[in-house]
């Protein structure tokens, strides 16, 4: 736990992958979003979303590649699909969000699919669409050098909401 922040960090190392998940604050989620032209209430559905900061590396010699569709959430028995692009899309499209802030948000999440070369990184915001202070365990796969990885990040705790 960073003692200023008093946020998490959730790390998934294997085969020179790398996957952090950080923990972000509803309050800092919602800022965030409004400043990209979100209005107050959309931005609150954002931040009560279950948002980490999602950095993703390729330090290993064999390229690599990921689809968050193919990952999923494991919350109290039931599985559960990420909230990615695609899902929030279509969610932002019904609520009459402008395109500027739509645009801002796609770019701020982490692509939904993508490869990596040795040295590659990158990193963006993933949501999980569970209350602040849930707790869940990530199922991910994805393939390096042609070979599907399964694993699993156990007992990962969205922040809490401190209004």
């Amino acid at each position: 736990m960073n003692r200023n922040t008093r946020l998490r960090t959730w790390e998934w190392r294997q085969a020179g992958v790398s996957v952090q998940l950080v923990q972000r604050s509803p309050d800092q989620t919602r800022a965030f979003f409004q400043g990209r032209g979100f209005s107050p209430n959309d931005a609150d559905i954002i931040g009560l979303a279950c948002v980490f900061q999602t950095i993703f590396r390729n330090d290993g010699k064999q390229p690599l590649s990921y689809d968050l569709d193919a990952w999923q959430i494991t919350y109290q028995g039931k599985h559960i699909a990420l909230l990615t692009r695609d899902r929030w899309e279509q969610q932002w499209l019904e609520r009459g969000v402008n395109q500027a802030a739509r645009i801002a948000f796609r770019w701020s999440l982490l692509p939904t699919r993508q490869s990596f070369e040795p040295g590659d990184y990158n990193w963006g915001m993933t949501s999980f669409g569970l209350a602040p202070g849930s707790s869940f365990d990530l199922s991910l796969e994805l393939m390096v050098n042609g070979t599907p990885i399964k694993d699993r990040i156990p007992a990962v705790v969205c922040a809490a909401d401190h209004p």
